[in-house]
């Protein structure tokens, strides 16, 4: 009775341990070995899928620093992609930009410069004075700029974030979450993929200054290129980071790290843990068959069904096999169909739990058939035939009873 009881009360403290050791960890579809980051904030993401593969205090409100200049180029590649301006256009210095402190591409007051510039003088070197210049030629003023940075922040997802500047400098109320950047990088790459030539710049030189790229672990030879560090005194060291090896991408973001090495040495971590540990699985690919429904009302009486996108999916090595594709149709569809027409899922499973659902969409129209005229036109025909029936066996009656 008594070792069962010390047994008991080791379990209980082990577990105490446990937790104090290893707060707010998680590990989604799967038991890897244990992974801690010295940093306030921590998410490792898959950017091909949108997975969280690992988090530590993932909504914790910080002070975004250069994070926020990430957001910045977003919107200068979207105006872009719109033809609102051109990189080569040239864009005038204001006296705002040129006194904007912290890390400088170092404009002057008046000077034309090159859109591209800008954008490499943000992307590369981190440029305070290149995101006011930017902002300031996008909108107007920075200030109407920042209005435009908190929607397209809404409309990407972002739903613990609040910007004041461009640049990310100290503001009052400013701030951001880990999981919020690691949302805005996979989607910056996704949505802008030549936004990734800027950030694997190692080196950026202008008016004769030669800067160096400040993501350090672009020299590792790990797949790293991009995306952007961040610092300020209230919030600490910063590193949001994107490589590639193989068929993946991950994005490791780390925030509020007490020392400078410690930014690129975690966010190593991270990217490493997450390459050793998942894999990517294509379970459905954009296009493929899956099966047909009935179709009610129409010219055609079936329509085949496609996967709309890639289903892409990460597990957990050597879970692979776990995956299972299930189809969600209806009975039947009302005619007209669109070719598109989003008409049911399929939902892809891993070890029984959903992981993503990817629309079934038609793969040709279904126009509607004449399917109302055939009753009216045959009752009208049988009821012709019976009248005539009728009228026939009245005249043969009038005739017997004549004669």
């Amino acid at each position: 009775m008594v070792h069962s009881f010390k047994k008991g009360l080791l379990s209980v403290l082990f577990l105490i341990l446990f937790l104090i050791t290893f707060p707010n960890q998680t590990f989604p579809q799967t038991t890897q070995p244990r992974l801690r980051i010295d940093a306030r904030s921590a998410v490792l993401m898959d950017a091909l899928t949108g997975q969280t593969l690992y988090e530590q205090n993932p909504q914790l409100k910080i002070a975004p620093a250069s994070f926020a200049k990430i957001l910045t180029l977003y919107l200068a590649f979207d105006a872009i992609r719109a033809g609102d301006f051109k990189m080569e256009d040239l864009v005038t210095v204001s006296k705002k930009a040129w006194r904007t402190g912290g890390s400088q591409m170092f404009l002057r007051v008046g000077e034309r410069v090159k859109v591209e510039d800008l954008l490499k003088g943000i992307a590369i070197v981190s440029g305070n004075d290149a995101c006011v210049a930017l902002a300031e030629h996008l909108t107007g003023s920075e200030e109407t700029f920042v209005s435009k940075m908190n929607e397209k922040a809404k409309s990407l997802g972002l739903k613990d974030s609040l910007f004041k500047n461009s640049h990310g400098l100290p503001a009052e109320n400013q701030y951001t979450t880990a999981l919020d950047m690691a949302v805005l990088a996979r989607r910056h790459i996704e949505d802008h993929p030549e936004a990734i030539v800027f950030h694997s710049t190692s080196k950026f030189e202008y008016h004769g200054i030669r800067q160096q790229n400040r993501n350090t672990l672009l020299w590792r030879k790990i797949g790293v290129d991009g995306l952007m560090t961040g610092h300020v005194e209230e919030a600490g060291y910063h590193l949001m980071a994107t490589a590639k090896q193989g068929n993946q991408r991950m994005i490791a973001v780390v925030m509020g790290c007490d020392r400078l090495q410690k930014r690129a040495r975690e966010a190593q971590s991270l990217l490493e843990y997450g390459f050793k540990n998942f894999s990517l699985v294509e379970a459905v690919k954009k296009g493929t068959p899956l099966g047909s429904v009935k179709v009610k009302r129409g010219k055609l009486n079936k329509v085949q069904l496609i996967a709309s996108e890639d289903g892409k999916v990460t597990v957990a090595k050597g879970k692979e096999d776990s995956i299972t594709i299930i189809p969600e149709v209806p009975e039947f569809i009302i005619a007209p169909v669109q070719k598109g027409q989003e008409v049911g899922k399929v939902v892809i499973q891993s070890e029984g739990k959903v992981v993503k659902e990817v629309a079934l969409i038609s793969s040709f129209d279904v126009p509607k058939g004449i399917y109302i005229l055939w009753p009216l036109i045959g009752g009208c025909i049988l009821g012709l035939l019976l009248l005539g029936s009728i009228i026939l066996w009245l005249i043969r009656r009038a005739k017997r009873k004549k004669f």
